[in-house]
């Protein structure tokens, strides 16, 4: 168990026992405890109205049991994480818990997870608006040219490569190159796109990221030396678990780059690109940085004048770029 927080402690310990007498409040110390959850979605999960759920989390956080994150217009909810001891609230957390196992909540929070990205799926599942067409031109020959600047070059992995756009410029640079997307719109755009440069050493993948046949494909062709992922995480259920398995494709000291939004707060962008989160802070990616065991984690942000005209050109972009240790 984890250790529990300070801040209910120092209040008078009647109120605490009044607080944790709530059925409803116990219920939500433990769907907290078990994975952060937003507020519609702990409404799903205890068939509660969305105001008695805010009504309790306000309580619970002012008490400091519980930690609340805002994104644009949602807010997510977490089991504090400092913690310090306290044994009637490690018994609150356990009995609420057991009340959410008993009623098939506590195992239903995968399930709703999991349902966060079917705006995703579906709007890219969609057929391109326009078959994407090879823009490099020259370009394809001065970065074959240049692939003598990159040390390890054996293999590099695209994780939700959409279209294909960042494959052309990685398919001059390495000896190999694969490329996976679930998407099967996205993976017939990409192969439409690179049919005319006949890279006979990329391909393509249609799968799940974390599917088991991805994992197996690396084994056998080796861990790669570098990993990249633009403009996923924000779509991603869960960032940080998508952050680890980039870190799990590369071999030890290989480079993971990830490319996506700072934080911002254009509630369009979930309306009209299915965007699941608002960008995210520095220190967020830091921190999925290393609680994926990349070391020497680097973010800095991309100029504005190299984006191009898309729909989410008016966002600024930033890059975390991480290596995986030798251990």
């Amino acid at each position: 168990m984890k250790e529990m927080v300070g801040a209910a402690a120092e209040s008078p310990r009647w109120e605490l026992y009044r607080l944790l007498g709530e059925p409803r409040r116990l219920r939500l110390l433990g769907l907290t405890s078990e994975d952060e959850l937003s507020i519609g979605e702990l409404a799903e999960l205890t068939r509660e109205a969305q105001p008695n759920v805010s009504k309790h989390l306000k309580l619970l956080r002012e008490a400091g049991l519980v930690a609340v994150r805002r994104q644009g217009t949602r807010a997510f909810a977490r089991l504090s994480p400092e913690l310090n001891g306290d044994p009637v609230l490690a018994d609150a957390v356990r009995s609420g818990r057991e009340l959410c196992s008993r009623d098939g909540s506590l195992s239903r929070v995968a399930e709703v997870i999991r349902a966060r990205d079917e705006d995703a799926r579906a709007f890219f599942e969609q057929p391109p608006t326009e078959a994407p067409a090879s823009g490099l031109g020259e370009w394809s020959a001065y970065l074959t040219a240049l692939r003598t600047l990159v040390p390890q070059r054996g293999l590099a992995v695209d994780v939700g490569t959409g279209d294909g756009a960042l494959v052309e410029l990685l398919a001059p640079l390495f000896d190999r190159v694969v490329a996976v997307d679930r998407s099967e719109e996205r993976v017939k755009a990409a192969e439409r796109r690179l049919a005319s440069r006949y890279y006979q050493h990329v391909e393509l993948i249609r799968a799940e990221y974390d599917d088991a046949a991805v994992a197996s494909r690396l084994d056998e062709l080796g861990l790669a030396d570098a990993v990249f992922a633009v403009r996923l995480l924000h779509h991603a259920p869960k960032p940080e678990k998508v952050v680890s398995l980039l870190a799990s494709f590369a071999k030890p000291g290989g480079q993971v780059v990830v490319i996506d939004y700072c934080a911002h707060d254009d509630e369009t962008m979930r309306e009209h690109r299915a965007d699941l989160w608002l960008g995210f802070e520095r220190e967020e990616l830091i921190g999925f940085a290393k609680s994926a065991g990349l070391i020497d984690p680097e973010v800095f942000t991309i100029p504005a004048t190299r984006y191009g005209p898309g729909p989410d050109a008016h966002l600024q972009w930033q890059v975390l770029a991480a290596r995986r240790g030798h251990n």
